[in-house]
């Protein structure tokens, strides 16, 4: 491929390549457009959140969430003074795979209510270690439909 330059002569084109977004950003970018912004629980940055009733469940919502810290996850508290209502639109607009919800009838069992984004319903009352596992499982049939 040439050009005739000003000097009435052939040349050849030089083309200077960039590109913006390397793979990792356009596979983000792929991932965010085919899941629509819910993202499977292994990538998501926030995995689960914690969520009060009251402030008297704060002290055991901050418990739970240690627990689940210290298994590894990725885990947020709402302590706001927000209603319930309002905590769950909120976590369900920043797309969080899971709320956990804790009241009266959470602290006295020792349990968590899950409600889960991608079921799109209410998973029932577990134990903080039956939550683990579960999210555990979750996130291996996740890996494994994933891989090559």
């Amino acid at each position: 491929m040439t050009y005739i330059g000003a000097d009435n002569k052939p040349h050849r084109p030089y083309m200077i390549h960039r590109a913006v977004l390397g793979s990792i950003e356009r596979f983000t970018g792929v991932l965010l457009e085919h899941t629509a912004g819910l993202l499977p629980v292994w990538i998501s940055p926030t995995q689960v959140i914690v969520l009060p009733i009251a402030d008297r469940h704060n002290q055991y919502a901050q418990e739970v969430a240690e627990k689940l810290k210290m298994e590894g996850f990725r885990v947020e508290i709402d302590l706001s003074e927000e209603s319930l209502g309002a905590k769950i639109r909120k976590a369900e607009l920043l797309k969080i795979p899971y709320m956990l919800i804790v009241g009266d009838k959470e602290l006295e069992t020792q349990t968590v209510s899950v409600r889960g984004k991608k079921e799109g319903k209410n998973l029932g009352t577990m134990k903080v270690e039956e939550f683990v596992e579960f999210l555990r499982e979750k996130i291996s049939k996740e890996l494994e439909s994933v891989k090559p």
